[in-house]
């Protein structure tokens, strides 16, 4: 990859970073980028592509990280629509819902039968949504507007996925998707900062774990890491499968751990008291781990 090279010259030292060079997909090279069975049209609707069919360098980037999470909710959306006769599959923080349009044309609108529910708290995102599925026929295809948490969804879900579902939301996604039983969930964290700031006052961590998170950079860092290996552990604690993941190549997406999960029981005893062991070493609480155990706010 090409990059251009800045030097800061400010402060004690110089500082050096590196800055992708903007890139841009014309003509035949754009059909490379689309998954087989993206229409152009839809993707200029979604205004991805240009007027003229090009791909921007912003564009490129939100594309491949879609077309990568499709690719891999392929195998679950294949399965939920062979095995149930109108399966529901929620697309939380949906935001222009860039994500449930592609899974619905390439998926859904195919298989002529499912539901999928954008859920999206910003109320003119999900009505510019609703309307670009009434235009483009999507008639399954529906916004439900409002939190996550208070989302007027149906109590038997088969997909729960969440791209970028900024940080404990994509808890609430989390806890959608085992309370609706999903068969599937597929999550992108974004910008976990609440476990970070659990560390920061935190008093009952293992001396032997504290030095981890002793500075506040590493505490972002662990911070984050350990938001996700909380969340894979309860999904596991839950009866689910769990993968975890790279989503996109790092120039495409800084966010890019990818959490699978498939429901294979109804809970694991093992998954459950390696959790409670490491929030015991660790001295935090997250949303998530609250939530499950029924704990307020």
């Amino acid at each position: 990859m090409h990059v251009h090279v800045h030097v800061h010259a400010r402060g004690p030292a110089r500082r050096v970073t590196t800055v992708p060079m903007r890139r841009q997909v014309k003509g035949e090279a754009v059909r490379r980028e689309l998954l087989p069975g993206t229409s152009p049209a839809l993707l200029q609707e979604l205004h991805l592509l240009t007027r003229a069919g090009d791909l921007n360098a912003d564009s490129l980037r939100k594309l491949k990280q879609v077309n990568h999470l499709a690719g891999l909710l392929a195998p679950a959306l294949d399965d939920v629509l062979s095995r149930f006769g109108d399966p529901v599959v929620a697309d939380c923080g949906a935001g222009k819902s860039y994500l449930g349009f592609v899974l619905y044309e390439l998926f859904l609108a195919p298989a002529g039968k499912g539901t999928l529910l954008a859920l999206e708290s910003r109320e003119e995102l999900a009505r510019a949504g609703a309307d670009r599925a009434r235009r483009l026929g999507f008639d399954r295809l529906r916004f439900v507007t409002g939190p996550i948490a208070q989302a007027e969804v149906p109590p038997r879900l088969h997909v729960v996925t969440a791209l970028h579902a900024c940080d404990t939301a994509t808890d609430d996604a989390l806890l959608l998707a085992i309370r609706s039983n999903a068969d599937h969930v597929a999550v992108v964290p974004c910008c976990q900062a609440e476990v970070a700031r659990q560390l920061a006052e935190a008093k009952g961590a293992a001396p032997v774990v504290a030095p981890l998170f002793e500075h506040p950079w590493h505490r972002r860092e662990f911070g984050s890491h350990l938001t996700n290996v909380v969340r894979a552990l309860a999904l596991e604690a839950s009866g689910y499968k769990v993968t975890v993941t790279e989503l996109t190549g790092w120039e495409h997406s800084v966010k890019n751990e990818l959490i699978l999960g498939r429901k294979i029981r109804g809970a694991s005893r093992e998954a459950q008291d390696k959790l409670d062991a490491l929030l015991a070493a660790t001295g935090v609480r997250p949303k998530l781990v609250r939530a499950l155990a029924g704990e307020g706010a």
